[in-house]
């Protein structure tokens, strides 16, 4: 009896129910002056050229229960319409809908369903999450977010395991004639606070079942609090994909980043990043001209925090590739050139 009355116990205790919200607003200069709007096609926030824009708002509502869970947030702003292009209109604007239940009283063990944030990378749409304010090649073209099933396993402070059934390679709906799921896993190893190393993969496709090309992709990264004042960010992703259904044959890409952030004082920090895009076949990246997508880059950024709940941002980025790909004043260079500004402030209640 004793037993019954303390699960009685646990299931009718009270939900925390909190609020939150977010948003990014940027100014971009690229000294490209492209002559659309949109800055680079393989970019997917701040890409707007010389205009003032909303990058992302949102509006989240969350409950959290020993024995449930569930987050609901509306999304608005240019990382809506770059990076949920291909999703219907109705669902652009949902940045994630899911909802979890516990599988063991001890709350170790976890299934979630629904659209949640991707399990790959250390970078997500929020940008004061970051390092740095734009993000790298290798998160803008990686997924964001997904939409399936998720069980997640915690035995111990060190470990986190993950399993996933999703729709696709960042996708909320399945893309029409796929009748195949796709797969992921993660694993975090994090010693105290200082030391983090994650793997992530994917395997499926993100064609119908008359091309089927199968995806396989790894994510690894490390992330270091050297000191009190000092945070580095190695990463690595690999993929490969077939080159046409059936074959043994495979296209790589890959990407490589190094990001270093320091903090100056309670309100000031700089960050640095270099970093390299590899995809030669156009498997990820797919340019409007016919040549290889090999993609090096430095930027630095300055932050400044005002206030708890405010952060301003500014950021110099340079990219170089050895064939002309990006657009100059109506013609191709081969290197890109831009500022990007932001004020982005978030709130929880």
């Amino acid at each position: 009896m004793k037993a019954f009355a303390q699960q009685d116990s646990i299931l009718s205790a009270s939900p925390e129910v909190t609020f939150s919200g977010f948003a990014d607003i940027f100014y971009a200069y690229d000294f490209n002056k492209p002559t659309e709007n949109d800055r680079q096609p393989f970019l997917y926030n701040h890409n707007r050229h010389n205009e003032f824009n909303l990058n992302l708002a949102l509006i989240r509502a969350s409950i959290e229960h020993t024995r449930y869970r569930g987050n609901i947030a509306i999304q608005a702003g240019t990382y809506a319409m770059d990076n949920y292009a291909a999703e219907e209109d109705l669902l652009k604007h949902i940045f994630e809908a899911n909802a979890g239940i516990a599988l063991n009283p001890k709350r170790s063990l976890w299934m979630d369903v629904g659209i949640f944030g991707s399990h790959i990378g250390f970078e997500s749409a929020i940008s004061s999450d970051n390092l740095t304010l734009t993000r790298s090649l290798l998160a803008e073209n990686s997924p964001y977010y997904l939409s399936g099933a998720k069980v997640s396993y915690i035995p111990n402070a060190y470990w986190t395991f993950a399993a996933l059934i999703v729709n696709g390679w960042q996708r909320i709906k399945r893309i029409p004639g796929n009748s195949l799921l796709s797969f992921g896993t993660q694993l975090t190893y994090s010693k105290n606070d200082n030391n983090t190393l994650n793997w992530s993969t994917f395997i499926g496709t993100d064609e119908p079942d008359a091309t089927r090309r199968m995806r396989y992709f790894n994510n690894l990264y490390g992330q270091f609090n050297l000191n009190e004042r000092l945070t580095l960010i190695t990463g690595f992703d690999i993929g490969a994909q077939q080159k046409y259904k059936g074959s043994s044959s495979y296209d790589i890409w890959y990407s490589p980043v190094v990001i270093a952030r320091y903090q100056i004082n309670e309100q000031w920090a700089t960050a640095a990043r270099a970093e390299y895009y590899s995809d030669e076949n156009g498997v990820i990246i797919s340019l409007p001209v016919a040549e290889e997508f090999k993609t090096a880059g430095v930027s630095v950024n300055v932050d400044y925090a005002p206030f708890k709940n405010i952060l301003c941002r500014a950021e110099a980025r340079w990219l170089k590739n050895p064939h002309p790909i990006f657009e100059y004043e109506g013609v191709l260079s081969k290197s890109n050139v831009a500022l990007v500004g932001s004020l982005a402030f978030q709130f929880t209640k």
